[in-house]
């Protein structure tokens, strides 16, 4: 997890990964713990907790800094732009950056999800790049066929598309085709609803 707003995010990601008890490495940056506690009501301990090791960004000695340490993959979330670019261009100068490298020079899944907008060009050519050398981008863009009634929902949604991306079975979103279809009737909204139950004169 990276300093980039979005905390909660990543912090659902720990407790979807958790629940189907598949383990996790949690690595923080230091404005990664500073935007838990701007943007969350959850307390740093307790997100570190959710994670079944963490380390610290600046232990580059940690198993998974070396290839040679097997892991399914890793996901970068949020990502802020800092680290987007210092992955781009091979600067491994932290444990962040350093096993997003080795997750690229041994083939295996590194999932980024980047939040900033509007992009830049700047922004855009890194995730080219990234993109280009196997990353998957996956920025936290909400979607709307599933009528999300909650910021919650929406997050949710990103956490069932970066689970789909590892490969990891979930039903945290409703899914288009299985229980949305095109042109089925969606259920009234709760304002629509609210407009057309009768008022008491006030």
């Amino acid at each position: 997890m990276t300093g980039a707003t979005g905390a909660i995010i990543g912090i659902r990601l720990l407790e979807a990964l958790r629940d189907r008890e598949i383990d996790t490495l949690l690595v923080m940056s230091s404005w990664a713990e500073k935007t838990i506690r701007i943007e969350t009501d959850y307390q740093v301990e307790e997100v570190r907790k959710l994670a079944t090791a963490q380390y610290r960004n600046d232990n580059q000695a940690a198993p998974f800094s070396s290839g040679s340490y097997h892991v399914d993959g890793m996901v970068i979330v949020p990502c802020s732009m800092n680290t987007l670019a210092s992955i781009a261009h091979g600067i491994a100068d932290n444990l962040i950056a350093r096993a997003a490298d080795v997750m690229l020079k041994e083939r295996r899944r590194l999932v980024v999800v980047p939040r900033e907008t509007p992009l830049n060009a700047t922004h855009l050519r890194n995730m080219l790049t990234l993109t280009e050398m196997g990353a998957q981008m996956l920025p936290p863009m909400p979607a709307f066929y599933n009528l999300p009634e909650s910021v919650d929902d929406v997050v949710q949604h990103i956490v069932a598309r970066v689970l789909d991306q590892l490969s990891v079975d979930n039903d945290l979103t409703p899914r288009w085709g299985e229980t949305r279809r095109l042109h089925a009737s969606p259920t009234r909204t709760r304002r629509e609803q609210s407009a057309s139950s009768p008022t008491a004169p006030v």
